[in-house]
């Protein structure tokens, strides 16, 4: 990870709660945001923000050599993660049922996004709301049987994308789009014309089978790497390593 300068991680939430939400050392674990989680009613969403953050920050504690409590995690207008304080790590924040996801770079800015593989997308009119021209001309030659889940990796690509600049969903999906699989990742006008150079990339995976997970880097070039562009590895992270790291 640290030789490469980017790289996206993904885990179990179980693997990742502790076993006591009412703990006091997790005062120290997760920092402003346990004001959130005291704020937070039981649910699989509050075990969701809960191990995300920790996740992010023992991963980010890896690059940085330093430990996780020592990182404040903070958010930008819209919700965007940054770590304060630092500014030569980026991060990416995701997460959809059993799966966190997180990406970091040390070259630009980082965008990610997972949602279930087999998430119902397809003729509930998203496809309207979410596909340019060229990405609905694109769907309907692909088979059937594989069109939804491909209308789910182009839409994780566009909040992977819209992460990274720090828009979410406020940036329409018609107006930027992505090519199928076969013709490459690469973000397109909405007429299927490039739209951006190699100073981005863009990178899907497919999880167990069961979760799509997309990631968005912007590198302008600066730095003395070899390489024209960011690698993006998918690296699992099984268990949690806070008790050896604190």
């Amino acid at each position: 990870m640290a030789d490469e300068g980017t790289c996206v991680v993904y885990a179990a939430v179980d693997d990742w709660l502790p076993p006591d939400l009412d703990s006091p050392g997790l005062v120290d674990d997760l920092g402003p945001d346990h004001l959130r989680l005291a704020r937070m009613p039981a649910s699989r969403n509050r075990d969701r923000f809960v191990a995300s953050r920790l996740l992010l920050k023992s991963a980010a504690s890896a690059v940085l050599g330093a430990l996780p409590r020592e990182l404040e995690l903070a958010y930008k207008p819209g919700g965007r993660p940054y770590l304060r304080g630092i500014d030569q790590l980026d991060v990416g924040l995701s997460h959809t049922e059993g799966l966190l996801v997180v990406g970091l770079t040390r070259f630009g800015r980082i965008g990610v996004d997972t949602e279930p593989a087999d998430r119902r997308m397809l003729e509930l009119g998203t496809e309207l709301k979410a596909c340019t021209p060229y990405e609905l001309e694109e769907l309907q030659r692909v088979p059937e049987e594989r069109r939804n889940r491909e209308l789910v990796r182009l839409w994780t690509l566009k909040e992977a994308y819209s992460k990274a600049i720090g828009q979410g969903l406020r940036f329409r999906f018609t107006e930027f789009g992505f090519g199928t699989r076969d013709a490459g990742v690469r973000m397109l006008r909405p007429d299927g014309t490039p739209g951006t150079g190699e100073e981005w990339s863009f990178r899907s995976w497919l999880v167990d089978d069961a979760y799509t997970v997309s990631a968005a880097v912007y590198d302008p070039g600066f730095g003395d790497r070899q390489e024209t562009g960011p690698v993006l590895p998918l690296l699992p992270v099984l268990s949690d390593p806070r008790s050896s790291a604190s």
